[in-house]
């Protein structure tokens, strides 16, 4: 996309959110010309594509808004290994705070979430033009997936674009974020009695509803301190500032939000940490507002969070493989020193017939009883769940082609890396730089890094394709959030609460009784800012907290410690070269 033509979509073909709208459109193909000003036919079909670029990569590919979110902080790197992941340079600016305003991952990110903007003010446009039953509702929607796009992008780069959908003249305006946030508040807050209550209007969590709002609203309450006052050199945000509206204090109107999802009955916590995040989470109990995925449509949904992580040799299956990129660091697998036994660290997987994946050795084979889904009969291989550090075993493909068996079962054995074959696949929780300021590894270094298996590697389609709907709000982060701001409010006690909440509420596999998370007995905000982390880890939201928490100027591995201005990313150099509009962000110039 031309950054000068930031508001034009080249005829966008939409295949997918078919079920989005099926009672009230056949978005089977709509073949939408996207100028904005232009008289667009298609209300549902325009709304479609603003929803459509939440999941086309923006929000659910590793190199995406979470490359922005995740691997500038302690959560995730992912290093140059050997003759892999070089990219010039790009994916190593991230963790070593060396990017500059021509870094590819700083520009697609800006196009992906501006186009979002400007496929959201064309939805505005159409279904305001238009005389549809749903006309309240989907105006609603639009304007709300306008609002996120927006907050994202000043979350991201401290400005946004924005035009006037309803005047084909109107000025480009640049909105900053100490100034917009207010204004992105109080919009969303108007636009509640329009939006539907979860589950009507066929609703579901693919779609921004009422409580989507409030999650969104406390999300933008909780960090309202820190867009006000980006370069606070001493991190001393006033998180109990005069709400926008409806009286109190910033961590009120969180607390106020928060609660009425707490208490609205509509979700419940997971007992199985991981199913929140497994191939059948379609119906997932915690599900706010998600990205709907789902193999068959045209984009066949997005597997990146979970390979990102698994290494080129362990395969799910004959057709499917990892590949060898992300991992966390030592500072972040050092936070659950003395919490390996909490069920969101780590989770063995059980087949039908009651085998066991140890992944210790002691794993001979597996039942081949699991088939991949529409596939000519592949057996599928299940890893474990969580961080997982240390030797690995697995299946080994064969020169055939297939999985090695005996006789009806998956063999397992110890894995090698495939680009080092003598090294042993042992992912080390150190990271051992020959320049410790320079995320590089020799190629037979590349098995190093804790990998994070939190999302379920879905094999059916491809490597790339996946079932697994990826949560952009959901009821865990929700009680993080009231947790936080009880904490901010200097109610320890109630913060906690909540926390213990999350914590007993999950439960370990039969293969340990089922046995639940063990309670917090004391609560300070150290041990706050881990929880937070042991709940939302690979979620998009580690960036944020560092920064609210004072912690992501500070040094760590493969990272100096960085300016405040550093908390922002740069506008992209090709903006500023075509849109004099815009003027750098500070520290960049």
């Amino acid at each position: 996309m031309k950054t000068n033509k930031i508001f034009n979509i080249k005829l966008i073909t939409l295949f997918s959110f078919i079920w989005l709208f099926a009672s009230c459109t056949d978005l089977d193909e709509v073949v939408l010309d996207e100028v904005l000003g232009d008289n667009a036919s298609n209300p549902a079909g325009a709304l479609a594509a603003a929803y459509d670029r939440l999941g086309d990569g923006t929000f659910t590919d590793h190199g995406a808004v979470f490359s922005l979110q995740e691997y500038t902080t302690d959560e995730a790197i992912l290093p140059t290994r050997g003759s892999d992941w070089g990219d010039g340079g790009k994916w190593r600016d991230m963790h070593e705070f060396t990017w500059k305003s021509d870094n590819a991952v700083v520009g697609d990110n800006w196009n992906k979430l501006t186009n979002g903007i400007t496929r959201s003010l064309t939805a505005i446009q159409s279904i305001e033009e238009s005389s549809i039953p749903q006309k309240t509702l989907f105006l609603a929607e639009a304007k709300a997936l306008l609002a996120f796009y927006m907050y994202t992008t000043l979350d991201l780069y401290g400005q946004t674009p924005y035009r006037d959908p309803m005047n084909p003249k109107a000025p480009l305006q640049i909105l900053k974020a100490d100034t917009q946030i207010d204004k992105l508040i109080t919009d969303v807050e108007a636009l509640i009695p329009d939006l539907a209550p979860m589950g009507e209007q066929q609703t579901h969590h693919g779609r921004f509803t009422k409580e989507a709002a409030y999650a969104f609203l406390s999300t933008m309450y909780l960090n309202r301190a820190v867009f006000k006052d980006r370069y606070n050199a001493s991190s001393s945000f006033n998180f109990n500032e005069a709400a926008v509206s409806g009286g109190g204090t910033d961590m009120d109107r969180v607390i106020y939000y928060t609660s009425l999802l707490i208490n609205s009955g509509k979700y419940s916590l997971e007992s199985d940490y991981f199913k929140n995040f497994a191939r059948d989470n379609e119906n997932g109990k915690e599900l706010i507002f998600a990205i709907s995925q789902k193999i068959d449509y045209i984009r066949n949904g997005s597997n990146s969070f979970a390979y990102v992580c698994m290494e080129r040799n362990q395969r799910t299956s004959a057709a499917n493989r990892g590949t060898n990129a992300a991992c966390t660091t030592p500072e972040f697998y050092a936070t659950w020193d003395g919490n390996h036994e909490d069920p969101r660290f780590q989770q063995h997987y059980q087949y039908s017939d009651g085998t066991w994946f140890m992944n210790d050795g002691t794993d001979v084979s597996v039942p081949a009883t699991d088939i991949v889904p529409k596939s000519a009969n592949l057996p599928w291989f299940h890893f474990n769940r969580g961080i997982q550090a240390g030797l690995q075993y697995g299946p080994i493909l064969l020169p055939s082609g297939s999985l090695e068996m005996v006789g009806n079962r998956i063999k397992v054995s110890p894995l090698y890396m495939e680009k080092s074959t003598t090294t042993r696949m042992d992912f080390t929780p150190s990271l051992t730089f020959k320049n410790p300021a320079q995320a590089v590894f020799a190629q037979n270094e590349i098995n190093q890094g804790a990998r994070v298996f939190k999302y379920e590697f879905d094999p059916e389609g491809g490597n790339g394709n996946s079932n697994v709907d990826i949560s952009l709000f959901r009821l865990g982060g929700i009680y993080t959030m009231r947790a936080e701001a009880y904490f901010r409010k200097g109610s320890a006690g109630l913060a906690m609460e909540d926390l213990n909440k999350l914590r007993t509420s999950r439960k370990r596999e039969s293969l340990y009784a089922s046995a639940p998370g063990k309670a917090l007995t004391s609560l300070d905000a150290t041990q706050l800012y881990k929880e937070i982390g042991f709940e939302l880890y690979w979620e998009l939201y580690r960036r944020p907290q560092m920064i609210r928490f004072g912690k992501f100027d500070l040094p760590g591995t493969a990272k100096a410690a960085s300016q405040p201005f550093r908390r922002v990313f740069p506008i992209p150099q090709s903006t500023i070269d075509v849109t004099k509009e815009f003027t750098q962000n500070q520290g960049y110039n």
